[in-house]
């Protein structure tokens, strides 16, 4: 039998992928992290399924429920938040599982910052103003940044930028950037994009507009992702078109 890493997606019933669907419809073991996804997406699970938060275990428990249940022959979805390519801990169940002798596959999911992309209606990569999107985090109780992966070092490319973990200093965090950025720089919060409950702030770096006043006063502390840029903003001055699309660019010619 096989372990199967999933991908959530942002938390919503109807935003999981077919496959995801489809596995988790045979499923004998579904692990899921009760924290951040909306109980619907279980709905998926087939009757008698064996369902196991993992928000209280650690990585050890969660492994050891995952080789018991493939000892017993039984197939496994191990669903993550979002997309497991980014911020799930693959990289060390995967570990694990190989020295276990478990297999495993990846389903990929959609992730959270596509999700809130999607609810406010923007794309990150506007021509001629942010063709790049950085996706990082801060560092609280979690593990080091490797060197050189500042947000200071990010923010001076000007690309978007999309802040994982960072809501609970979220003022601290937004003071680093005001160097780069400027205090009227469009930022845009996400909390449990696609989930019942969800919310949209909106603001800027800096300044009596700055969104960190508006996450305060909600009490924002998890679940939330913070997108940063030019691109953000409704009117976003020097935007240009497309190259992709243009009328004058022959076609069939190389982008």
């Amino acid at each position: 039998m096989t372990v199967h890493v999933v991908g959530a997606g942002p938390g919503a019933a109807d935003l999981l992928t077919l496959r995801a669907v489809g596995l988790l419809g045979v499923a004998d073991v579904v692990l899921y992290p009760g924290t951040y996804l909306d109980e619907a997406v279980l709905s998926h699970c087939r009757s008698g399924a064996r369902l196991v938060d993992t928000a209280r275990l650690d990585l050890d428990a969660i492994l050891a429920v995952m080789t018991e249940a493939h000892a017993r022959g039984e197939d496994v979805v191990r669903l993550v938040s979002g997309d497991p390519s980014l911020y799930s801990a693959l990289h060390e169940q995967a570990a694990r599982l190989d020295a276990a002798g478990v297999p495993w596959e990846v389903v990929p999911g959609v992730p959270a910052y596509a999700a809130a992309a999607a609810l406010v209606g923007r794309e990150l990569t506007v021509p001629l103003v942010a063709q790049s999107v950085v996706l990082t985090r801060t560092r609280a109780r979690s593990s080091a940044m490797p060197e050189g992966e500042t947000w200071e070092a990010f923010a001076a490319t000007g690309a978007t930028l999309v802040l994982h973990l960072a809501i609970t200093r979220l003022r601290e965090h937004l003071d680093r950037l005001l160097p780069t950025h400027g205090a009227g720089c469009p930022v845009v919060v996400v909390h449990r994009a696609s989930q019942p409950g969800e919310l949209v702030l909106r603001g800027t770096v800096g300044g009596p507009a700055c969104v960190a006043d508006a996450v305060e006063a909600a009490g924002l502390r998890q679940a939330a992702v913070v997108l940063v840029g030019r691109a953000l903003g409704e009117f976003v001055d020097a935007a240009g078109e497309s190259w992709l699309y243009a009328a004058h660019r022959p076609r069939g010619a190389p982008h």
